[in-house]
């Protein structure tokens, strides 16, 4: 009889105990919740309700341990009840984040429940103790004493001691003595206990009281502990990763990396070996959680940023173009336009009814709740370790938006493709909007990721010795556009500012004007920032110093030769003869038109940095002018040159191009050595000028103000090269060796008209502007001296 009655209990629970069990969790979520509204909003409520706190944390975990007890081994199906999806609770997390809820108020709100209970004990315990020991006749003279004892100890309490922050309450001693009394007055014939229920209940409501005095932490444990998680750990990660994955309880997911640091109290003193493994199970597993938490949030604001930044792109001006055309197009058909089919950026923002939810809602709804969770406590403290939530989405988020930027540059080494810098600048600050307003969600400082980032972003590599966007850039406009400007397909127009394509559209991958005009340049100069483009202008240096030392090696060949022509420059039947027999000469004009073509983009760089940073500090830069153009010794000048051409302004001589001949690698030779070198290469190069008149390629362009092969850079390259190989030599005499140079080209350049030969001639003109634009140009040379060494009638001419 009993066996069967035994088994109709089983069969009885086994149908009916998993969904009673989910009902009692969802009462308790609610019951919870409202519990945890309440304490938070009245604290002063902790003091008298803290027994119905302890009691809602108690049924929570009792309903918490079945849970996990019954899931790890579950009882055998029985017919069709579908006990194993009672089993699995998708609410769980809510119900575990109101217990820690609950046991942080307890724990921020302890002095407000102290006070409480040492007014409590004070004002009515004490005096109820008294009256009633004086009604109780207690058999012996020991129970008196004790009674007595535990009255006075209760009646000396005050509200003081609360607030003096040196006094310890112990009331153990006074819990024991309630326990041996028990054990005097319970044992015998004759029980005096039985007798004193309302004593009995007095005192142990005396005893619940003094521990919410001295024994709180003891108590939050005692009655919410959720260590035994930790020798369920699959149950446990599963539950996390449910909760991850289901939107409605994200926000709740920190409860999981706080039950870790429950861990350490499962732990027992009788198997101390078994504290190593549980110590590094809590910190591993809180590790994984925060990690996987923060991960969820970067893929949601990546997949946010990645939909801003295509709206952002198609607000760019070159969309637009198409539906001009189809515009124009329709009108040319027939009168009525028909309705067009382009859909206008901004299209996404109509909305029929605010219930239909699109995908951008979802996600920032679901971010919305991630980084409640993530912002819930600044640290968690699991065994001796902190651990701090944000820091981890701040790592996850810097490591991120580097990357991005790395992707948005687009440049591909085979087919030499690259962003135009104005549109990946459209796309970092479309990045950076979505970014900031993570700060509305969670409490971390994206400035500084900005800062770390977009700073590292300006040097040759980042931290994880990635290519940034300066070595990027840096590469491609090295590489791949000036070495296209000396092939002869661009040319360098001072008009547009820009370099500019010559050949038709589509015979070369792109066009420089989108690359080299202002406006993409100043974008540049934003992205790179002053230290980007000091690592630009180091790589164009490094490009003019390997020419510089070809240029060398060509005047020490033709040494005899130039220091014959310095000498005879006003004999020219000998000047002719001599000029026959150099060599590599159109070797050292086309060397000196590429330093000329990297000192004008230089100068481009330069124009778009400093524009940039006037509108960026323009108290700073103010200042800077101000020194440059007051500079006073000379060890100062040069200081102040170098702090100028680091923010973008020019010097007579270029410090930056100064800096990088001083270091020219190969064999250290005499400085008189050197001057000389310099001299004859300012000769070498102003006897050629009269032969780039026979190159077809060297027509003068009026719309571009320039020549078709770049030869109008050389007065870039003359000016600023020269200035700076004379400023090296030490004789102070940069304005007489240009004067000396003006001398040579002119008196070459006039014995043009003397050449019988047609073809020796044809672009005479346009090389007499060349001499003209050495002297615009330059800061040494002025037009008076021009006249006095050639008529300027026949310049004149040639412009017209």
């Amino acid at each position: 009889k009993k066996v069967g009655e035994v088994k109709e209990c089983y069969n009885t629970a086994v149908t009916t105990a998993a969904a009673n069990h989910r009902e009692r969790r969802k009462f308790l979520r609610t019951a919870l919740k409202e519990l945890v509204l309440i304490c938070s909003d009245q604290p002063g409520l902790l003091g008298p309700k803290a027994l119905f706190v302890f009691m809602g944390l108690c049924f929570s975990r009792d309903e918490i341990y079945w849970l996990l007890r019954h899931n790890e081994n579950p009882p055998p199906r029985q017919g069709k009840v579908k006990l194993q999806e009672d089993l699995v609770d998708r609410y769980l997390p809510e119900l575990l984040f109101h217990m820690e809820e609950l046991r942080s108020l307890v724990r921020k709100y302890s002095q407000v429940i102290q006070r409480y209970y040492v007014q409590y004990l004070a004002g009515y315990d004490a005096v109820a103790l008294a009256q009633m020991i004086q009604n109780t006749a207690v058999t012996s003279e020991e129970d008196n004493v004790l009674l007595s004892s535990i009255c006075q100890k209760i009646s000396e309490l005050s509200v003081d001691n609360v607030e003096d922050p040196d006094h310890v309450f112990d009331f153990l001693g006074l819990r024991l003595d309630w326990g041996r009394l028990q054990s005097y007055l319970s044992s015998g014939k004759n029980p005096v206990l039985a007798q004193q229920k309302d004593l009995a209940a007095l005192l142990n409501t005396v005893s619940f009281h003094t521990r919410m005095v001295d024994n709180l932490d003891e108590m939050i444990i005692e009655t919410s502990d959720l260590s035994l998680f930790c020798f369920y750990s699959k149950f446990f990660e599963d539950n996390f990763q449910m909760c991850l994955e289901f939107p409605a309880q994200n926000r709740f997911i920190i409860a999981f990396p706080l039950i870790c640091g429950h861990f350490s109290n499962i732990t027992n003193e009788l198997c101390p070996e078994e504290r190593i493994h549980i110590r590094e199970r809590s910190l591993s597993v809180i590790n994984l959680f925060l990690d996987e938490m923060s991960k969820e949030a970067k893929n949601i604001i990546t997949t946010v940023c990645d939909e801003q930044c295509t709206l952002s792109d198609r607000l760019l001006p070159k969309h637009c173009a198409p539906m001009i055309a189809q515009v124009v197009n329709k009108k040319k058909r027939d009168k009525t336009p028909k309705k067009l089919e382009f859909e206008k950026p901004g299209w996404e923002s109509y909305r029929k009814t605010r219930e239909d939810l699109t995908t951008m809602d979802k996600l920032h709804m679901a971010l919305t709740e991630l980084c409640y969770a993530i912002n819930y406590c600044a640290t968690i403290s699991v065994w001796e370790y902190t651990f701090a939530p944000r820091e981890y989405l701040h790592q996850h988020l810097e490591t991120r938006f580097s990357r991005a930027l790395a992707g948005m540059v687009m440049y591909s080494p085979e087919t030499s493709e690259i962003a135009k810098p104005s549109e990946l600048l459209n796309s970092v600050k479309a990045y950076m909007n979505v970014l900031q307003c993570v700060e509305n969600y969670v409490n971390i400082d994206i400035t500084r990721v900005f800062n770390n980032v977009l700073l590292q972003q300006t040097q040759q590599s980042d931290s994880a010795g990635e290519p940034t966007i300066a070595s990027r850039y840096t590469q491609w406009y090295s590489d791949v556009l000036l070495r296209r400007v000396s092939a002869g397909h661009i040319c360098f127009s001072n008009t547009l500012r820009s370099f500019v394509s010559l050949s038709a559209e589509g015979a070369i991958p792109f066009n420089a004007e989108e690359f080299t005009d202002p406006t993409e340049l100043r974008s540049l100069a934003e992205l790179l920032g002053p230290y980007g483009i000091k690592l630009l202008n180091e790589t164009l240096m490094w490009h003019i110093q390997s020419q510089v030392t070809e240029l060398r090696k060509l005047v020490l060949l033709n040494k005899e030769i130039l220091i014959a022509l310095r000498t005879n420059f006003d004999k020219p039947d000998i000047m002719k003869e001599l000029f026959k027999r150099l060599q590599n000469v159109d070797s050292v004009l086309q060397r000196m038109t590429i330093i000329g073509v990297i000192l004008c983009f230089r100068e481009l760089i330069q124009d778009a940095l400093s524009t940039q940073l006037e509108e960026r500090i323009p108290f700073l830069t103010s200042s800077i002018k101000d020194f440059h153009c007051h500079a006073g010794s000379p060890h100062e000048s040069s200081l102040v040159a170098e702090l100028a051409c680091a923010s973008g302004y020019s010097s007579k001589v270029d410090p930056a191009l100064l800096a990088t001949l001083r270091q020219t690698p190969g064999p250290k030779v005499e400085t008189d050595e050197e001057y000389l070198t310099s001299c004859l290469l300012m000769v070498f190069t102003a006897v050629s000028i009269p032969k780039l008149a026979r190159s077809e390629s060297s027509t003068y362009q009026a719309q571009l103000e320039g020549h078709s092969n770049n030869i109008h850079c050389l007065a870039m390259a003359v000016n600023q090269l020269l200035g700076c190989l004379f400023s090296l030599g030490g004789h102070d005499d940069i304005e007489d060796r240009l004067k000396e140079f003006l001398a040579l080209a002119s008196s070459s350049l006039l014995r043009l008209g003397q050449e019988g030969a047609r073809e020796d001639i044809r672009n005479r003109e346009s090389v007499y502007i060349l001499l003209h634009q050495i002297v615009q140009v330059s800061p040494f040379l002025s037009m008076d001296l021009l006249e006095s060494c050639f008529p300027y009638s026949l310049l004149r001419n040639s412009y017209h």
